[in-house]
């Protein structure tokens, strides 16, 4: 018979060296359309004191889009959700079709597990030097799933070292967040990639393309929302 501990489920997150952590970021991405002036947007969400991000839709010329991030997912219930139901947001038209959710996650090998869960996010998506963004959702087969840990392990390297090789030339950083069970479309992920400038974040996806996990494991991929950053909140 197995012990306690032998059964007890452990949803803490893991990194290196026997961190664990029950703390994550939340993020919700939001997109409307209708809006020929943004500025009261800007000042509604200085006003609510909220983190987040606001965005103009490239391919929307009366498009917005606009993040919000917390640890509690209660938050996007509450104050967000009195935010969004608010003038100026309550006047456009919202695009379900483009709603993402999700939460920071650790693979179990990071070095600063908070920094990495809590920290990065917020550096990465809360930088003014970086104000181009492209969001989207992706879903991995069932035959990625049915992979031993060691054929996943090389299929997903194959990945960070081309996603390191961006960030270290400071031409494209990412945000990954897992959403299973808590996207409407079933997905697995919601990555967000941010930058200095625009094409080095569509040149990152076309080389990504190439990969076993983009080529063979994916199942959906996208939609794509390019934006470009209106306001942001500061960095705590």
């Amino acid at each position: 018979m197995a012990s306690p501990d032998e059964t007890r489920v452990d949803v803490r997150e893991r990194g290196a060296g026997n961190q664990a952590s029950d703390r994550r970021l939340w993020m919700q991405f939001q997109a409307f359309g209708g809006c020929a002036d943004p500025k009261p947007l800007v000042r509604a969400l200085e006003a609510s004191r909220i983190e987040g991000v606001l965005y103009q839709d490239v391919m929307d010329p009366r498009g917005v889009a606009v993040v919000g991030l917390s640890e509690d997912p209660a938050f996007f219930v509450g104050a967000w959700r009195e935010v969004l139901n608010g003038e100026p947001f309550a006047s456009f038209v919202p695009k379900p079709a483009l709603r993402m959710f999700g939460r920071t996650y650790s693979s179990g090998y990071e070095a600063d597990l908070e920094d990495w869960l809590l920290k990065r996010p917020r550096r990465t998506v809360l930088n003014p030097a970086w104000p181009w963004a492209i969001w989207y959702p992706l879903r991995r087969s069932g035959a990625f799933s049915r992979l031993s840990a060691k054929e996943q392990g090389e299929i997903m390297r194959e990945h960070g070292m081309i996603g390191h090789a961006y960030g270290d030339a400071d031409l494209a950083h990412d945000v990954r967040l897992a959403c299973h069970g808590v996207d409407e479309r079933d997905n697995d992920f919601v990555i967000g990639l941010v930058g200095r400038d625009l094409y080095p974040l569509s040149h990152i996806v076309q080389a990504m393309r190439k990969t076993v996990q983009t080529s063979q494991y994916l199942e959906t991929l996208g939609p794509f929302v390019v934006g470009h950053v209106l306001w942001q909140s500061a960095q705590r």
